[in-house]
């Protein structure tokens, strides 16, 4: 992705791409740069065509790619959905890259968790778009902010990845309510909690550190604010419960390998990017530093207990008859942290 965004920015382009991957808006948001770079504004209209892969036929694919440019060096043919495309359309799509014409750029754009023919990847340059980490996400806001003329300051960006989690979309709207509201100055934590409702100390990752603190109490009392907040639902704190959990297991079973205390946080970096999937609920620079001072408070028996819960909690919230998801969660807190915190020997 890195390399395809700089060749854009140098006007260096590719006769036939392919994107790919899991997160849509970011696919989306490349293809709107390729044609507005690839494309005169003033003649866009003409050169431009944006075709559905599965309303496609062989016919009408040669006839977009087949055209010729008009007033402009090229043409530019998107077609959505290349997983659907039907049998004929494939075929000749296949056919064309084998040798594509010099002033068409065709962009072949698969939706998420479909899989493109095997052909497309051979004969295209594929860019994969997977989801933004909670470590990228701060990097991004700070991009988004910074293309609409305004700034916003480092706390206000991870309050905000901490209340909307890696939804680009819902970011992006978010952003850009905090522009008006802010009318262009500077976005800073009280407009945060303006504008989107968050304040600090009550984000998903706040309550994650009283968690790993084992402090039953104050997280339950603030398990009604966080699952209020944008995109934070009963099953994303399930997940990144589930995530400081197994990161505090791992870590006290290295500990116990002779790893030294203070190569803890690196040693947490390194099982992120090992798992990068892995819902944190925050950007990893809040987190691992936390898991390192929780791991005093817990020991192995308290780990084993609380997946234990964290996989009854789990089979509770999918079953709505039994109670409603703060319900389930509040016993959950409660049950992980039950006991008077105290410090475990290391």
């Amino acid at each position: 992705m890195r390399a395809h965004r700089a060749a854009l920015d140098n006007s260096v382009f590719d006769r036939a791409y392919l994107f790919h991957g899991d997160d849509d808006y970011l696919k989306d948001e490349s293809a709107r740069a390729l044609i507005e770079r690839a494309t005169e504004p003033a003649t866009r209209e003409f050169n431009l065509d944006v075709l559905r892969g599965g309303e496609l036929d062989a016919a009408a694919a040669a006839l977009a790619l087949d055209a010729l440019p008009l007033m402009a060096a090229r043409r530019v043919v998107v077609v959505r959905d290349v997983a659907a495309l039907k049998k004929d359309a494939r075929a000749m799509i296949l056919r064309y890259l084998e040798r594509p014409a010099e002033d068409v750029i065709l962009l072949l754009v698969a939706a998420s968790g479909t899989k493109p023919d095997a052909g497309f990847f051979e004969r295209a340059s594929t860019v994969e778009f997977k989801p933004l980490t909670e470590e990228h996400l701060t990097a991004w806001v700070n991009h988004r902010v910074g293309t609409l003329g305004s700034s916003i300051t480092p706390e206000a960006a991870e309050l905000l990845c901490g209340a909307t989690g890696s939804d680009l979309a819902l970011l992006a709207g978010e952003i850009e309510k905090l522009r008006s509201f802010t009318n262009g100055e500077v976005i800073d934590e009280a407009a945060i909690d303006a504008v989107v409702g968050v304040r600090r100390g009550e984000t998903l990752g706040d309550l994650l550190d009283l968690v790993g603190e084992r402090n039953g109490g104050r997280a339950a009392a603030l398990l009604g604010r966080v699952l209020a907040q944008p995109k934070t639902t009963g099953v994303s704190i399930l997940m990144a419960l589930t995530t400081q959990t197994l990161a505090i297991g791992w870590a006290l079973a290295a500990r116990a390998r002779g790893l030294p205390a203070q190569h803890l946080e690196r040693e947490f970096y390194g099982l992120l990017k090992e798992n990068p999937s892995s819902l944190v609920g925050r950007p990893w620079g809040e987190a691992v530093s936390p898991w390192a001072r929780a791991l005093r408070r817990w020991d192995g028996e308290m780990v084993d207990r609380a997946l234990t819960l964290l996989l009854l909690a789990d089979a509770s919230i999918k079953d709505t008859r039994i109670s409603t998801e703060e319900q389930v969660l509040t016993s959950l807190l409660l049950g992980m942290t039950a006991g008077a915190p105290r410090r475990v020997a290391a």
